[in-house]
């Protein structure tokens, strides 16, 4: 499998793609391959796996051709880790379908917000554009997809683009506000400053400088394989294309302007005060002046916000941290909406409402990521792959195994090992790391402690895949560590609960929805803010609906998109690409066997080229087979009698001149080993090109048999008109000719009496058949009125009926609303009974025990009494005998003063006496030095 994934040559230029069981295998080259233009396209269209070399287009071909045969909806899962090149191979496909459905129409005069140029256009041009605003450069990939997309082609019956949607799951909006060292902001941010449209930097009030924006330049700033500026112009093009108007382009670029100044916000701490303030207005001027708000308007609410404290709303005091914080919300907020506003309306533009009757779904999720720093979106997208790799290994060893199985095949089931429930339920199961961070979440004094410790006590040593990290040095901190299908992540959880329950301050929200801008209300117009509804004045029912809605965590939303889909997909027949990393480095033509081995391994690749060879991949119901297959050898079914379709598939395949061991018959279909069926195609496609072949040529000997007939008609015509014309011209000149000439026309006169008389019998007849027919006509006139009549009386009472009826069932309407309301004010209130009863029987215990302990204290104090009096005693005679020595030390001190000085004076006096003695002794030592030297001259 090594060897296929290495560069070969295919078409005459490189291929980095392969063929592993029943799915591509393609390998990222980290450069250009001329293997993508219309040429390898049309190369590709309408050709089986086995007739062209390995290609993402053979795998596009071959959904499109089973939708049309099989009349079912496809899928194509394009997965593998980050940077493995899923992306790139995305737009592969859709420019496949967009080439080989084309619908064929003319491009449309171009008008503002109406569709530009044809729908394929507008399919391939929503990818420049969701990339500028969703992808980013990570440590892995310079064009990573930071959000995943879903994309439904849809085909009308003939097999022609109908129209197309886009769903798009998580983006990762904390990198608008903060980016890893090696890592860049989303690309529109460095298009915008590349200066390739400098009217673009006059309108948002910017420099061409990254690092004079905070939220873009915490990380790097250029990229060498992305030209930002011809970027900028594909996608300044897609906006175009894609029928935004001129306002609502506008408004796109001042969004994201104002985004990047919201990053140079600044604000100072009030003195002796913990209130923030802010410090210069100048950057203020600029984002409310792209945002339409008032610059003081919008600084007084995000340094004091309102909030609504039971049913009044104070002004809140904030910190700069509090500030900053709330900043950074906002920034990602606004970023956030508009990306899905964009989404929503080329959604709208890409639906045609043409007919449609079947789609082709492309899946493109970010790829599996472990990162020095693994935070909430991480988890997230790791998530998402495991759950994609299960329904991978459940379609491809599980409903494969099973069916061999209800078939009635002789099969022993394999176990892969490649079940993956122990962590998709540690994730998302009740009590699990996302039900953990949603309960947590719903306590206003959770912290990031507390929450890891619910998952240490939940979790920890009770499942093998949650484990504590064991970071290396120089890493960034973790808190826990997940063993997934690919390898082991550590998770930091710093901020998750803020993440999760992503608060807006919404006094600035309320400002976003009286903006000028009119995209900028629109996005937060379904915002369910407390602000909202102190202006609405209560705001009924809907508000108390957007207001829960808006309360709906992250992982909540995340959870409910991702069911959606999986939904989606196990409703289609999936065809599977796995994108391969060859190397660390991103160099071309290099490749690391050991992490292609692995990444083999953690897909399933491996066992999916086991359970191919060993298993029948292949499957038919024999019903199909019979009507398909049976043009091989007609004679092995008896004509004009009754035979079962399984019985006449046995004969078939029985007769055919092919490997027997290669197939098997289960109870309603009929199953071959890899290769078998394509085979059976090969065979079948020769037979009917011999059939079609002698066909077309006892057609065409036909045809030309009829062309020869005419040809001979025509001849004898021919010679009978010139005979005609020849003898007319000899008679024409003889006198009884003339004669003839003459009478002829006469002749017509004569006989125009006989048909003058015919004709007042015709007339007579016609004027009795008028004359009953006006008769008629009255009598079916006064009948039609009658029942016009009738008809209205009926109308009327439908009506009357109608009207009856709506307004029951808009009674029967409002009493089941009021029903439901009820039933949720009666649960309400039993659940606050419920719980008053549980407060109350805990007071009351909390209250026998209080009335005991305080029994029990009135003795302690009656013992504590008669201690004190006994103590008071002790006390009088203490402070007596301490007063008596108190006198004592007195005396004793003056002693000891009299006594101190006495023995300073008799220092002084043994310190003269050590100073005159050892003054003596210094004579005495030099004298006896001079005795010494005396005696010494003496004996000399």
């Amino acid at each position: 499998l090594l060897c296929q994934a290495e560069w070969k040559p295919t078409c005459c230029v490189p291929s980095s793609q392969t063929y592993s069981g029943l799915f591509c295998v393609t390998v990222n080259p980290y450069k250009w391959l001329p293997v993508y233009n219309p040429e390898v396209v049309l190369a590709y269209r309408g050709k089986k796996r086995q007739e062209a070399p390995p290609h993402i287009f053979s795998i596009s071909d071959n959904a499109y051709q089973f939708m049309l045969t099989d009349r079912e909806n496809q899928s194509i899962l394009i997965t593998g880790e980050s940077g493995a090149g899923k992306t790139v191979n995305t737009k592969r496909v859709i420019q496949y379908f967009a080439t080989i459905a084309a619908s064929g129409e003319k491009k449309k005069e171009e008008q503002p917000g109406k569709m530009q140029g044809t729908l394929e256009d507008q399919i391939i041009s929503a990818n420049p554009l969701l990339e500028a605003f969703g992808n980013a450069k990570t440590v892995r990939n310079d064009n990573s997809s930071r959000f995943g997309k879903f994309i439904r082609i849809h085909f009308g019956a003939t097999g022609k683009l109908a129209s197309a949607d886009i769903e798009t799951y998580l983006l990762e909006k904390s990198r608008v506000t903060f980016q890893l060292k090696a890592e860049r902001s989303y690309h529109i941010f460095y298009q915008i400053m590349s200066n390739k449209k400098p009217e673009l930097i006059d309108m948002l009030l910017i420099t061409t400088n990254p690092y004079d924006y905070h939220f873009v330049s915490q990380g790097e700033i250029t990229v060498p394989s992305i030209n930002d500026q011809e970027e900028l112009m594909a996608t300044d093009s897609a906006i175009d294309i894609l029928g935004f108007t001129a306002d609502e382009k506008v408004a796109i670029y001042k969004l994201t302007g104002a985004v990047m100044h919201y990053g140079n916000l600044k604000f100072k701490q009030k003195q002796r005060e913990e209130q923030a303030e802010p410090d210069g207005t100048e950057v203020a001027d600029k984002a409310a002046y792209l945002m339409g708000l008032n610059s003081a308007d919008l600084l007084k609410a995000l340094c004091y916000p309102r909030v609504k404290v039971g049913n009044e709303y104070v002004t809140k005091g904030q910190t700069v941290q509090q500030v900053n914080n709330s900043v950074g919300a906002l920034a990602k907020a606004v970023y956030e909406k508009m990306f899905l506003w964009m989404v929503v309306r080329i959604n709208q533009q890409l639906d045609t409402k043409q007919p449609r009757q079947y789609f082709i779904g492309v899946l493109d999720i970010a790829g599996f990521e472990i990162f020095d720093f693994n935070s909430l979106e991480q988890l997230c997208i790791n998530f998402t792959n495991e759950k994609l790799q299960q329904f991978f290994n459940h379609h491809m060893f599980v409903l494969e195994q099973e069916e061999y199985k209800k078939e009635g095949i002789e099969w022993e089931f394999i176990d892969f090992g490649m079940d993956l429930a122990a962590c998709i339920e540690l994730i998302e199961k009740p009590m699990g790391i996302f039900s953990i961070l949603e309960e947590e979440c719903m306590f206003p004094k959770a912290t990031d402690t507390s929450f890891k410790n619910k998952l240490y006590d939940q979790h920890l040593g009770k499942s093998s895949n949650f484990q504590k990290p064991k970071p290396a040095k120089g890493k960034a901190e973790a808190h826990f560590s997940l063993v997934h299908y690919a390898g082991t992540v550590d998770y930091n959880i710093t901020g998750w609960l803020e993440k999760n329950k992503d608060p807006l301050n919404e006094t600035v929200i309320g400002l976003y929805q009286k903006s000028s801008v009119k995209t900028l209300a629109l996005l937060f117009a379904n915002y369910g803010g407390a602000e909202a509804e102190a202006s609405g004045g209560g705001g009924g029912k809907k508000g108390g609906k957007k207001k829960g809605s808006s309360f709906q965590t992250v992982s909540a939303l995340f959870r409910e998109n991702l069911n959606k889909l999986m939904t989606n997909l196990r409703s289609t027949h999936p065809h599977f690409v796995r994108c391969i990393i060859p190397n660390e480095t991103k160099t071309p033509g290099a490749m690391e066997h050991e992490l292609v081995l692995h990444q083999l391994r953690c897909n399933g690749v491996l066992e999916g080229i086991r359970i191919c060879r060993k298993g029948f991949p292949s499957r038919v119901l024999y019903a199909d087979f019979k009507q398909r297959y049976k043009v091989l050898n007609a004679s092995a079914i008896p004509e004009g009698q009754f035979i079962d379709s399984k019985k006449a598939s046995e004969k078939l395949l029985g007769s055919i001149d092919v490997d027997h061991t290669q197939y098997k018959f289960g109870h309603t279909k009929v199953f071959f080993k890899a290769g078998l069926l394509g085979l059976l195609e090969e065979m079948r496609d020769e037979k009917l090109a011999q059939l079609i072949t002698r066909t077309q040529a006892r057609c065409r000997g036909f045809l030309m048999r009829v062309e020869y007939q005419r040809m001979v008609e025509r001849r004898e015509s021919i010679f009978c008109i010139q005979y005609n014309v020849r003898s007319f011209m000899n008679v024409k000149h003889w006198p009884w000719m003339k004669l003839f000439f003459k009478i002829k026309p006469l002749l017509k006169s004569a006989e125009s009496e006989k048909e003058m008389a015919n004709m007042k019998e015709e007339f007579e007849k016609t004027k009795e058949d008028l004359a009953k027919s006006e008769a008629k006509r009255k009598e079916l006139e006064e009948k039609m009125v009658s029942l016009l009549q009738e008809k209205n009386d009926l109308q009327l009472q439908v009506q009357a009926e109608a009207d009856s009826l709506a307004d029951a069932e808009e009674r029967c309407d409002q009493l089941i609303k009021t029903k439901i309301q009820l039933e949720a004010k009666i649960k309400e209130v039993t659940e606050r009974a419920e719980d008053e009863e549980e407060i109350n029987a805990e007071l009351t215990a909390k209250k026998r025990k209080l009335e005991d302990e305080c029994s029990e204290l009135k003795k302690d104090i009656d013992d504590l009494e008669l201690t004190l009096a006994k103590v008071e005693k002790e006390k009088h005679a203490t402070e007596n005998k301490v007063k008596n020595l108190t006198e004592e030390m007195a005396a004793l001190d003056e002693n000891i003063a009299k006594l101190t000085k006495e023995k300073k004076a008799l220092q002084e006096a043994h310190q003269q006496t050590l100073d005159d003695l050892q003054a003596e002794e210094d004579k005495v030592n030099t004298l006896t030095k001079a005795k010494t030297k005396l005696e010494q001259q003496v004996d000399d």
